[in-house]
């Protein structure tokens, strides 16, 4: 009788509560609990990617030092295949060493700036006088033809600083969470940032080149975060035989300011009619590098083999990659270390799965999710790329007119793929990607953590990570709901993703959580439920 009151209330409590309810393996839990509780190495894990490897962009050494440790570590703790696969070509590696900017007249100042990826150095420092230019098109570098020799251009126009309205470290209310759990009927399907992105693809060539052939120094670009942080992504161009144009930062805002209004000052602004000040000067001085040796990259696999459904699989996976300004901490070895825990502690518990686990550790997301999307379509669905002429200069990720989805044999064999990615906070529930058939599932799953305050489930769709290209494929592809902490106001892609904003309590709860999931996944007599496949031609091999 108190079990059924228990699983009346449960019922009472659901939004989802329609279906009988999904078996819990509650002694499991217990050992999955204790062996992540009170026996974790995720921050060893964390801080090796971080203080030890650092920096991991992709193609560069550290990525492959990271590749290659977290591949060995996997082997270490018992999973089999661990392995590096190889997916590409991706292009140059990038790395750099060290850089330095001052203004040097009309008076002197040490300036904060980071170079950009795929940009050159600069042989030694450099000095160029500053100005303030607008290309964006074919008609800019006309119109600035023949006049940006021994200049050092900023590229964007001087930005107001935001108000500190937002609490610093952000973590999800009752009322966020529940406001989560209602379900926002999809807008219009429009795609506007693929136009953008596709622009600047096109043009990234013609302004390299043009930068170049016109003797410009350096280009300055604004960070898009205030308070000193320097939130920098790449630039140049990492195709092999293409020019990577000349030597580019990205400034600290408060900085960058200052040099724009000395610019202006100087009729060195676009709408000033003649110089009242003298001419602002910087130095700059970049060490950086190309990686030639192998165009391709790598994601880091490893298994814990299953017994009577060895072929089917049950996945988890985060991006091992990060860009160069911090230590990549909370974007995203924070949830390369979840992941690699969660696969630990299952090892450790000599747990035997039914199904085989695979975990994987991407590369090359912070450039657009490429090496899953490699390993989705190298293993389980691919679409051809475009026949029209005027789109086979783009990356096949931002063609319009790509081919039908061709489905794998092992389409059909991967009960799940969970993601982490999203700042290392803890766990606060999931998101089904609109597959309803497995919201009961997610609910039953979560009950042995609701009082680690992980409970939300909700239907909506979230995207920006490599559950993605598995959803898009027709494949039951998850990322989990997590507290942000400070990762949207400060560590996103900045000098301040450092180990330091990394919370112990937080992965550890996360690994739990995770742990769990993948035991439950893996153990349960049918896979997942999918929702209907992408609305497409779709064929089969």
């Amino acid at each position: 009788m108190r079990q059924v009151r228990a699983l009346l209330a449960l019922a009472l409590l659901s939004p989802f509560a329609a279906r009988a309810a999904e078996p819990v393996d509650w002694e499991a839990v217990n050992r999955i609990r204790d062996e992540g509780f009170h026996h974790s190495q995720v921050m060893a894990t964390a801080r090796e990617l971080t203080e030890v490897i650092g920096a991991r962009l992709t193609g560069s050494p550290g990525m492959v030092r990271a590749n290659e440790w977290t591949r060995d570590r996997l082997a270490e703790w018992g999973l089999e295949k661990a392995r590096l696969e190889p997916w590409g070509p991706f292009g140059r590696g990038w790395s750099f060493d060290r850089v330095s900017a001052h203004l040097v007249a009309p008076f002197s100042m040490p300036l904060v700036a980071l170079p950009q990826a795929w940009t050159p150095g600069t042989d030694g420092p450099v000095r160029g006088e500053l100005l303030r230019v607008t290309l964006e098109d074919e008609e800019d570098l006309e119109e600035h033809r023949g006049k940006l020799a021994g200049k050092v251009l900023l590229l964007d126009e001087a930005r107001a600083l935001g108000d500190w309205e937002a609490p610093m470290l952000h973590r999800h209310d009752p009322d966020g969470l529940e406001a989560l759990q209602e379900f926002e009927i999809p807008a219009e399907e429009s795609a506007p940032w693929r136009e953008r992105a596709r622009k600047r693809w096109r043009f990234r060539k013609p302004l390299n080149e043009f930068l170049a052939a016109e003797g410009v120094v350096a280009t300055i670009r604004v960070s898009s975060r205030d308070a000193g942080l320097v939130r920098v992504g790449g630039g140049g161009s990492r195709e092999p035989g293409e020019s990577p144009g000349v030597p580019g930062l990205v400034m600290a805002v408060e900085h960058y300011n200052r040099l724009a209004r000395l610019a202006e000052a100087a009729g060195g602004g676009e709408e000033a009619d003649a110089p009242a000040a003298p001419a602002p000067v910087v130095e700059i001085d970049v060490v950086a590098r190309f990686h030639d040796d192998d165009p391709m990259a790598y994601n880091t696999l490893a298994e814990i083999p299953g017994g009577d459904l060895a072929g089917d699989l049950v996945m988890a996976g985060a991006h091992l990659d990060s860009w160069h300004g911090g230590t990549g901490a909370t974007d995203n070895a924070a949830g390369s270390a979840i992941v690699m825990e969660a696969v630990r502690i299952l090892a450790a518990l000599e747990i035997e799965p039914r199904r085989t686990i695979r975990v994987a550790l991407w590369s090359g997301e912070e450039q657009g999710l490429l090496g899953s999307y490699g390993h989705v379509e190298e293993h389980f669905a691919a679409r051809a790329a475009s026949e029209d002429p005027e789109e086979q200069d783009l990356p096949t990720r931002l063609q319009e007119g790509r081919g039908p989805l061709t489905l794998k044999p092992a389409h059909q064999d991967l009960a799940a793929y969970f993601n982490v990615d999203n700042g290392g906070g803890r766990i606060r529930g999931i998101y089904t990607q609109e597959n309803a058939a497995v919201a009961p599932i997610f609910e039953a799953w979560l009950e042995p953590f609701h009082d680690l305050g992980a409970k939300t489930v909700t239907l909506n769709n979230t995207g920006g990570t490599d559950h993605l290209p598995f959803d898009r494929a027709g494949l039951p592809g998850f990322q989990f709901i997590q507290d942000m902490r400070d990762y949207e106001t400060l560590t996103h892609h900045t000098n301040a993703d450092t180990f330091d904003h990394l919370s112990r309590e937080d992965l550890i709860q996360a690994s739990v959580v995770l742990a769990s999931f993948l035991y439950h996944a893996a153990m349960r007599d049918e896979p997942l439920p999918r929702k209907p496949l992408p609305r497409s031609e779709t064929a089969e091999d």
